[in-house]
């Protein structure tokens, strides 16, 4: 896995004021459903905004991703369109540029993105949330076997990453192993900024 940040920074340093709340965990922990769930829930919510993730990788209904081919991808790298990108699990991923302006207008922005660039993203926003989304190695085992994706890879391989990796960065972790809708009211509460440290 590698990963690069790739921001313009404003010139007084970190990019504010809004907040930028990364979602993290392993694969099957089930962020993209608490993801669902939170942005249908703040649909009305002009100052929350879920960004597309560019990815090489076919949009599904795991996730609405903008998909490019690596070559598209690469170009769109070199053009400076991405404000953060990273390789994982044969694919590529990025955050667009245009979540920048979100921020310094005062939005929150949401994203699921790889723990490998949370310390560079802590170093380029002024405003960073880090939620941790886990799940039991049972239940992760459970979730992957269900969402049968050819493009995931080996699970077992997926399986053997450090789980409790993904929390040691975290403000928040969310063990999601009861109802997804109990879990995303939880995530809805970080995302909005309410008293959601335990």
């Amino acid at each position: 896995m590698s990963e690069t940040v790739a921001t313009a920074n404003d010139a007084a340093g970190a990019i504010g004021p809004g907040r930028l709340v990364l979602v993290v965990g392993p694969s099957g922990a089930g962020k993209d459903t608490l993801l669902r769930l939170a942005q249908a829930a703040c649909a009305d919510d002009h100052d929350v905004v879920f960004p597309r993730r560019v990815v090489t990788r076919a949009s599904s209904a795991d996730e609405d991703n903008i998909a490019l081919s690596p070559d598209e991808f690469a170009r769109a790298r070199d053009h400076g369109d991405f404000a953060v990108h990273w390789d994982a699990h044969g694919h590529s991923y990025a955050l667009p540029l245009e979540i920048n302006d979100d921020i310094r207008a005062g939005r929150a922005v949401v994203a699921n993105v790889s723990r490998t660039v949370i310390a560079a993203l802590r170093q380029n926003y002024a405003n960073v949330v880090v939620v941790a989304i886990t799940a039991p190695p049972d239940v992760l085992a459970q979730r992957l076997a269900a969402r049968a994706r050819n493009t995931d890879g080996n699970i077992a391989d997926r399986l053997t990453r450090s789980v409790d990796d993904a929390s040691a960065n975290a403000d928040v972790t969310i063990l999601n192993a009861g109802s997804a809708e109990y879990h995303s009211r939880h995530l809805l509460r970080v995302i909005r900024n309410e008293c959601w440290r335990e």
